[in-house]
C-alpha cells in the first residue's frame, strides 16, 4: 500500500491520553467547552484549574497535563476494556510500565496491572490502570479522500476521578495526548513509524472550528523559534515586547527561562497571563491614549464600554522571540466582548492567578487564535503565522514528495466519535510521513 498523507482533525489542545472506563458503546460529539459569549468567570475558572495541573505536575504518566480548551470538549461514552476483543491490560513487568516509572515497581509480579494515580495541584485526581488497544482512524489518501488506518496505543483507563475531574460540570471521560513525553499518543504514533512528530492547529474565532493536523506543513510557510531544551511544556525564549511599535523597557529577568519562570505556549489555556510588572507596563501602554476610559469590574475582569471597533482605537501588541519570530496580537484578540458594547481585557496578572505562575508568561488561545501554529518536535521548534483558519493547509508526504490539502472543519458541531467493543475508534487522520501504514 502506498504511503498516505493526512491530518489529525480532533479536539484542540488535549494533552494526555486517558479514557474513563465503564460498560457499553456510544456516540459523542466535539462541542464548545464554553459557548461563545459565555460567562467571563467561567474562562478564568477554567484557566485556574488548568494551571493547577500545568504547574504542579512535572511528569505525569501518559505524557501531558491539563484540560480541554474552550473550543473542543469531548462528551464521551465510557470505554469498556472487558468488552474489547483487541484490548489488553498492561502488566507492571512490561516495558511500558517500567519506562513510565523508570524501573520495575516494588512488589511487581506477573499479571499484576500497571496502575497510575495522579493528584494535581488543584486537588483533582485520577486513578486507574494502563491498557493497550487499537486506535482506528480515517486517513487522507488524497485531496478530500480518506481510507481506514490503525495503530496500537497504550493509554490510561481511569477507574476513579476526584475533585473537579469527578464533578458533574467539570468531569472528563477522555483526554487526548499531544505532549512531548514518550507516552503521549503523538509520541507513540511517531515511535511506531505512523507519523512524524509534527502537528499544527489553527483556531478560528470568526466562523468557529478550524484545523488540527499531524504532519509536515508546507503551505503556508511558517517561521519558527527554538523550543527550550529539557522542559516539560512548550517553552520558548521571549526577548522583548512592543506596544504600538514602541518597545517596553522591561528588566532582563522577566525574560529568563527556568523553574517556575519563562514563557509557555499553551493552547489548553484560554486567556494570557503575564508577570505583574509586565502586565502593568503592557496595560499602561495600551490605554495611554485613552485616559478618559472608565473601567468597571465584571466578574473580576477589567472592562470598559466601547461602541466602535476596538481595532480602530487601540495598538497592536507584538511579542518578539528568539530567531526573529514575532507574534502580533491585535486589539480584537486581547480584548473580548462581554455584553452590549462591553469589552474586557484578556490579559491577566499572573500573580493574582497562581503563586507558582507569577513569573511565567503563559500564552493561551486568546493570542493564538486565527494563526496557524506548528509544533515541530522533530526539529524542536515551534512557529506560527497569521492565517485564515477557515481555509486549508498543505501537508507533504516526505517519502513520495506528494502534497495533500487539509481543509478546515467546524469542530464546534457535528463531529462524531465512536467507541466500539472491539477497538478504540477515534475519527482522526494522520500523516504516514515515511513508512507504509
Amino acid at each position: 500500500m502506498a504511503p498516505r498523507a493526512a491530518a489529525l482533525l480532533a479536539a484542540l489542545a488535549l494533552l494526555l491520553l486517558v479514557a474513563a472506563c465503564s460498560a457499553g458503546p456510544g456516540v459523542f460529539q466535539v462541542r464548545r467547552r464554553f459557548p461563545a459569549g459565555g460567562g467571563a468567570a467561567a474562562l478564568r475558572a477554567h484557566d485556574g484549574r488548568r494551571h493547577g495541573r500545568l504547574l504542579a505536575a512535572a511528569d505525569l504518566p501518559l505524557g501531558g497535563l491539563g484540560l480541554p480548551t474552550d473550543t473542543g470538549y469531548l462528551d464521551l461514552t465510557l470505554y469498556d476494556p472487558k468488552a474489547s476483543s483487541s484490548g489488553s491490560p498492561v502488566s507492571c513487568d512490561q516495558g511500558f510500565c517500567e519506562a513510565t516509572y523508570k524501573g520495575k515497581l516494588l512488589g511487581c509480579s506477573p499479571n499484576v496491572p500497571c496502575e497510575y494515580s495522579v493528584v494535581y495541584g488543584d486537588g483533582s485526581s485520577t486513578t486507574g490502570f494502563f491498557v493497550t488497544d487499537a486506535l482506528q482512524f480515517d486517513q487522507v489518501s488524497g485531496n478530500g479522500q480518506t481510507q481506514p488506518g490503525n495503530a496500537s496505543v497504550t493509554f490510561g483507563c481511569g477507574a476513579q476521578q476526584g475533585g473537579d475531574l469527578g464533578s458533574s460540570n467539570q468531569a472528563l471521560d477522555g483526554i487526548l495526548g499531544f505532549g512531548q513525553a514518550n507516552s503521549s499518543m503523538l509520541s507513540q504514533l511517531a515511535a511506531a513509524g505512523k507519523v512524524k512528530k509534527i502537528f499544527a492547529h489553527c483556531l478560528d474565532t470568526i466562523n468557529g472550528g478550524g484545523i488540527f493536523a499531524i504532519g509536515n506543513v508546507v503551505q503556508p510557510n511558517v517561521k519558527t523559534t527554538p523550543l527550550v531544551a529539557d522542559m516539560p511544556h512548550y517553552n520558548v525564549n521571549l526577548e522583548s515586547i512592543d506596544v504600538g511599535g514602541t518597545t517596553l523597557q522591561l528588566p532582563a529577568h522577566v525574560f529568563e527561562t527556568g523553574k517556575k519562570k519563562g514563557t509557555i505556549i499553551d493552547s489548553g489555556t484560554t486567556l494570557t497571563y503575564l508577570p505583574e510588572l509586565v502586565f502593568q507596563e503592557v496595560m499602561f501602554a495600551v490605554f495611554k491614549k485613552h485616559q478618559d476610559i472608565k473601567f468597571h469590574n465584571v466578574q473580576d475582569f477589567m472592562c470598559f464600554q466601547s461602541s466602535g471597533s476596538v481595532d480602530d482605537g487601540f495598538p497592536t501588541i507584538t511579542f518578539h522571540f528568539e530567531d526573529d519570530l514575532a507574534l502580533h496580537v491585535y486589539p480584537h484578540e486581547y480584548f473580548f466582548p462581554n455584553g452590549n458594547d462591553i469589552y474586557c481585557v484578556g490579559f491577566q496578572n499572573g500573580a493574582l492567578q497562581s503563586k507558582d505562575g507569577k513569573d511565567i508568561v503563559l500564552m493561551g488561545d486568546l493570542v493564538l487564535s486565527n494563526k496557524l501554529v506548528v509544533y515541530d518536535l522533530e526539529n524542536q521548534v515551534i512557529g506560527w503565522t497569521d492565517y485564515n483558519c477557515s481555509s486549508s493547509i498543505k501537508i507533504k508526504d516526505d517519502k513520495t514528495g506528494a502534497t495533500y490539502t487539509v481543509n478546515s472543519h467546524n469542530i464546534s458541531s457535528g463531529w462524531r466519535f465512536h467507541w466500539h467493543k472491539s477497538l478504540v475508534l477515534l475519527l482522526v487522520t494522520v500523516v504516514c510521513s515515511y513508512l507504509i501504514c
